[in-house]
């Protein structure tokens, strides 16, 4: 399921990890990752998803993993 998809459904959590280092990248792209709660590799947070979440998570896709809650 694509975050679009998964924007327009009621009530879905997803969990974000960040699993690459943002060493390297641009400072909006960090700026992006800590605006998502993200501080450390392997750290973990929980957001529903609505457009603006969605957003920030693709363009930092490379960065991060995503998994959907119920």
């Amino acid at each position: 399921m694509g975050l679009s998809t998964m924007a327009k459904a009621k009530n879905n959590k997803v969990k974000v990890t960040l699993v690459k280092s943002t060493i390297g990248q641009k400072p909006a792209k960090r700026a992006t990752v800590r605006a998502l709660g993200l501080k450390k590799i392997n750290s973990t947070v929980e957001h529903e998803i609505n457009p603006a979440i969605a957003g920030m998570i693709a363009s930092v896709q490379h960065l991060v993993k995503v998994e959907e809650m119920n």
